[in-house]
C-alpha cells in the first residue's frame, strides 16, 4: 500500500510539473503576441485608397511601397522578407500557442494608419464580395475577437495576432507573395511579372460556427461554404451518393498544413462528367465559393481552367450529406482543384466548426515547391 501510495504521489508531482512547464512554454509563446484587438471592421481605407487610385497589381504594389516606408526599420526588416517557398509553408490553423512559426509581424504591431493600408491591400487581392474575399477574413478575425472575449484559456486569440508579410520584394517584375495568416485562415496570394500566378494553399475555418454576435453584427463566414456542399450533394441519386461515399471517417481535412501533397493515391467518389448538367453546375458553385476568395479578374481565369476539367473531377463525401454534424466531410478533387470541407467538435467552444482548404496540384505556392 506504501508502494502504491508514493507512486501515486510521484505521478501527481510529475504531473504538476509537467503541466507547469506546458503553461510557461505556452505563456512564452504568447510573450511576442498581443491582447487588444484590432478590430478590422473600424480601420478606414479611403487615405491608402486616394495615395494609391491605381487599380490590380500596380494598387497592390503602391500600397506595399506606402507601408514599408510608413514603418520603422524594425519593423521593415520583419514585414520585407525574401522570397522562400519555406517560408510561405509556414501556416496553419492553430492559434499562436499551438503554431509558432509564422513569420512577419502581426496586425497588433501596426499603427491604425498603417492597418488601412493593410486592409486595403488585401480588399484588392482577394475582392470585396459580400462573405467572400475580404469580407469572410475580416468576419474570420472578428470570431478571434469573440472567442478573445469569450473563452478564458488564453490561446493568443485575437485579431491582433494574425501575421503580415511580403515574401519578395512587392515590384512589377520579380517574384513576391502577400502573406497573411493566423488561427484559422493562410491567404498567400503569389504575384510573378505583375501576374497572380498562385492563390493556394488556401485555408479557412471559423469558430464559432454557424453564425456569431459581435459589436452589434451578425457574423456567418463558412455559411455560404456548407451551403455549397449541400445543395451539391443533395441533388445526387441514392445510387450517386453511394457511389460518392467514402468508407473512411474524417476528423479533419488530409491535406492541411505542413502537408503538403498528401493527397491520396486513387481517386475515390462519383466522377462529375457522369452527372447532368444542373448538377454540374452545383459543383462548381461550390468550387466558386473558393476560388472567388480572390480578386474577380483572377478568379475568373481560374475558374475556366476548372470548369474545362470538371468532367474528370471527383466529388465524395462521408458522414452524412447534409453536413451538419461532427465528422461529416466533403471533397472535390480535379485535375488541377483540391477542396476540402471538414466539420468537427469545437475546440474552444460548445458545437461544431469546419476546416476547410482549397489547394491546386500544380499551383500550390506558385509551382515552386
Amino acid at each position: 500500500m506504501r508502494r502504491i501510495l508514493l507512486a501515486f504521489v510521484c505521478a501527481v508531482a510529475l504531473a504538476g510539473l509537467l503541466t507547469g512547464a506546458f503553461a510557461w512554454r505556452s505563456a512564452a509563446a504568447l510573450g511576442k503576441y498581443k491582447n487588444a484587438n484590432v478590430a478590422m471592421g473600424s480601420i478606414l481605407t479611403a487615405d491608402a485608397e486616394r495615395q494609391c487610385p491605381q487599380a490590380g497589381h500596380l494598387r497592390l504594389v503602391c500600397l506595399a511601397q506606402a507601408l514599408k516606408a510608413a514603418v520603422s526599420p524594425e519593423l521593415r526588416s520583419q514585414l520585407q522578407l525574401p522570397y522562400s517557398v519555406a517560408d510561405a509553408k509556414k501556416w496553419s490553423n492553430f492559434p499562436p500557442v499551438g503554431y509558432r512559426d509564422r513569420v512577419g509581424p502581426t496586425l497588433g504591431d501596426f499603427s491604425p494608419a498603417q492597418l488601412g493600408l493593410i486592409k486595403a491591400m488585401l480588399r484588392e487581392a482577394a475582392g470585396i464580395a459580400a462573405n467572400e474575399g475580404y469580407d469572410e477574413l475580416e468576419q474570420i478575425l472578428s470570431a478571434d475577437d469573440f472567442l478573445k472575449q469569450n473563452v478564458p484559456d488564453d490561446a493568443g486569440f485575437s485579431s491582433s495576432n494574425f501575421h503580415f508579410a511580403f515574401l519578395g520584394e512587392p515590384a512589377n517584375s520579380g517574384t513576391w507573395e502577400l502573406y497573411f495568416g493566423g488561427h484559422h485562415i493562410a491567404f498567400g496570394n503569389t504575384y510573378s511579372d505583375g501576374k497572380l500566378v498562385g492563390a493556394t494553399p488556401s485555408f479557412r475555418g471559423v469558430e464559432p460556427f454557424p453564425s456569431f454576435e459581435l459589436g452589434g453584427r451578425s457574423f456567418s463566414p463558412m455559411a455560404q461554404e456548407r451551403a455549397a456542399f449541400a445543395a451539391m450533394l443533395g441533388a445526387l441519386s441514392q445510387s450517386e451518393l453511394r457511389q460518392a461515399k467514402l468508407n473512411e471517417i474524417f476528423t479533419d481535412i488530409v491535406a492541411g498544413p505542413q502537408r503538403d501533397d498528401n493527397f491520396p493515391d486513387r481517386k475515390e467518389g462519383v466522377r462529375v462528367g457522369n452527372l447532368k448538367p444542373a448538377q454540374q453546375a452545383l459543383v462548381l458553385a461550390a468550387i466558386a465559393t473558393y476560388v472567388e476568395d480572390i480578386a474577380p479578374r483572377d478568379a475568373e481565369a481560374i475558374l475556366r481552367r476548372y470548369h474545362a476539367e470538371i468532367a474528370d473531377t471527383i466529388v465524395a463525401y462521408s458522414g452524412s450529406p447534409t453536413l451538419d454534424a461532427a465528422r461529416d466531410y466533403v471533397r472535390i478533387d480535379g485535375p488541377s482543384v483540391w477542396i476540402e470541407f471538414s466539420l468537427q467538435s469545437g475546440r474552444s467552444l460548445p458545437g461544431i466548426h469546419p476546416h476547410s482548404v482549397w489547394r491546386d496540384r500544380a499551383g500550390d505556392y506558385a509551382g515552386n515547391k
